[in-house]
């Protein structure tokens, strides 16, 4: 089974979920070795705007769910 089966939730806060995954899972497709996402990460953690983008990157993943989902309606 694939780990995306559907973009559809119940409710917002499932969608909200379901955009952190998908942003997690952008970052390991991308970095698929362990240890050098978490030599990364010290880079970052502490960084506003690395922080503030990783923000962004979660909100725009959320509308696409929230999309998916007809804004839950």
């Amino acid at each position: 089974m694939s780990w995306l089966p559907s973009l559809i939730t119940e409710t917002p806060e499932q969608g909200f979920e379901l955009a952190l995954k998908l942003s997690r899972m952008a970052v390991k497709k991308t970095q698929p070795d362990d240890a050098a996402r978490t030599r990364l990460r010290a880079d970052y953690e502490n960084n506003a705007d690395s922080l503030t983008m990783a923000s962004h990157v979660v909100a725009t993943n959320f509308q696409t769910v929230a999309s998916a989902n007809n804004y839950w309606r």
